[in-house]
């Protein structure tokens, strides 16, 4: 009967032990939002899940501290960051002083592309020193989209199916 009891208490330090272990383990969206908040410190303010080229990823919208919104996307897989760009106001002069493509010329390109209705629009500075438009479509064969058109060139890159996304 002793040698029981002592089966059984080694039997539940060692499970205690891997459950601790798997407490431990941080997720890739724990990862994200960690290595993205470290860069720019802040509220998150929504999430998506989205596939870009074939790859899973976590987009992340972060008010930051600094009075700036940031927008992070991750690896799904791992967690790591792919790019960070900032979101400014459509007037911002670091926008308007480089923008060669209008917004209305520039939606057109999207939805000519990409027919349906556009559900939001933001205005990026890309990491790279690029600006874009960026519009989240919702099209007419019912699946959500976000698309950039490059503001300088009018070139469309950077499409992402959007498979859900929580907050604004």
């Amino acid at each position: 009967m002793t040698n029981q009891w002592i089966r059984l208490a080694v039997a539940g330090v060692l499970m205690s032990g891997s459950i601790a272990a798997q407490a431990a383990e941080v997720s890739p969206l724990d990862a994200c939002v960690g290595a993205s908040l470290a860069k720019h410190p802040g509220k998150i303010v929504s999430l998506a899940s989205e596939t870009e080229d074939g790859k899973k990823q976590f987009e992340l919208d972060i008010k930051g501290n600094d009075e700036r919104n940031w927008e992070a996307e991750c690896d799904a897989g791992t967690g790591k960051i792919n790019r960070i760009e900032q979101e400014v106001r459509p007037d911002s002069d670091e926008f308007k002083s480089k923008a060669k493509i209008r917004l209305d010329q520039a939606m057109k390109l999207a939805l000519d592309k990409y027919p349906g209705h556009v559900v939001n629009i933001e205005y990026d500075l890309e990491d790279d020193g690029e600006i874009s438009y960026e519009f989240i479509i919702a099209t007419n064969s019912g699946e959500a989209i976000e698309i950039e058109v490059d503001a300088v060139t009018g070139k469309l890159a950077g499409f992402e199916t959007v498979h859900y996304r929580i907050g604004n």
